[in-house]
């Protein structure tokens, strides 16, 4: 079997919880709307012709593969998690580069453009212009924190 995706959305959330950090994980990923789903990280590559699509509603369990950043804190800290992607110029499917820090959206964004560029250089290929999504999250006192940013593959060709 040969799955390749066709379509996928973008989404990012972020929450905290006076309970664990793994408790703020679970309610970010609810705020993207990727709580339900049995995530599976997947690598960087859109596929070629895969189409972005607004976010869609997923099947409850749903087997649900993702390129996924996170980043999880405590009180007081200032946490990013974000990706990168961006469409090869000669039309054959595009990357994502993902990261996260302690630190502010705009010092991930620089690293962002950083790696998705050189995700490029490594193929010796050009890309058109890249597109972000950023969470930025300030832990309050007596909490954990998480952000996510993801691109969810959704439907797929058998071939």
């Amino acid at each position: 079997m040969n799955l390749v995706p066709t379509k996928f959305f973008v989404s990012s959330g972020s929450s905290v919880s006076t309970v664990s950090d793994l408790n703020a994980f679970d309610r970010a990923l609810i705020n993207a709307g990727i709580g339900e789903q049995n995530l599976v990280l997947v690598s960087s590559i859109i596929p070629e012709n895969a189409k972005q699509i607004d976010r869609v509603k997923l099947s409850m369990g749903a087997i649900t593969h993702c390129v996924l950043s996170q980043m999880r804190g405590f009180e007081g800290e200032t946490i990013s998690a974000g990706i990168a992607y961006a469409y090869r110029k000669d039309n054959r499917g595009g990357y994502v580069a993902e990261s996260h820090l302690h630190g502010s959206g705009e010092s991930l964004k620089a690293e962002l453009q950083r790696k998705i560029w050189e995700i490029a250089k490594i193929r010796r290929v050009e890309i058109t212009d890249v597109n972000f999504v950023i969470e930025e999250l300030e832990v309050p006192a007596n909490h954990y924190g998480c952000c996510i940013a993801s691109l969810v593959f959704t439907d797929y060709d058998e071939s």
